[in-house]
């Protein structure tokens, strides 16, 4: 069993900056692609971003150039650093862990982008 405990969320202005943790217990953590998601009112959960246990990434569209996701496998973490962020980035912001049919995910982490 996995639990994942996303931090770092909070309020900033537009172009700032925020980094968003998420800390997984458990074991096997390398076997696993990481994720970040979002959910703003109303609207689905969209990926955000995601790094292979190979380290390979792929990001939305909305967000390239703007975020940059990483992973320690030793500490078992990953991390999101968000800049240039604005208001529409918006949203609740979950960590997702998947590995075949195994798939988790953390309480959310609220991320607030106003003046």
């Amino acid at each position: 069993q996995v639990q994942l405990v996303e931090s770092g969320g909070g309020l900033v202005q537009p172009g700032g900056s925020l980094r968003l943790s998420c800390a997984a217990s458990g074991s096997s953590f390398t076997i696993y692609a990481m994720a970040w998601y979002r959910q703003a009112p109303g609207k689905q959960r969209e990926l955000v971003a995601r790094v292979t246990r190979g380290g390979s990434t792929n990001y939305a569209d909305s967000v390239k150039g703007r975020f940059t996701i990483s992973r320690d496998n030793p500490k078992k973490m990953g991390y999101l650093q968000m800049n240039s962020l604005r208001p529409e980035d918006t949203a609740v912001y979950y960590c997702n862990l998947e590995y075949s049919s195994y798939i988790y995910w953390g309480q959310g982490t609220q991320v607030t982008v106003s003046s």
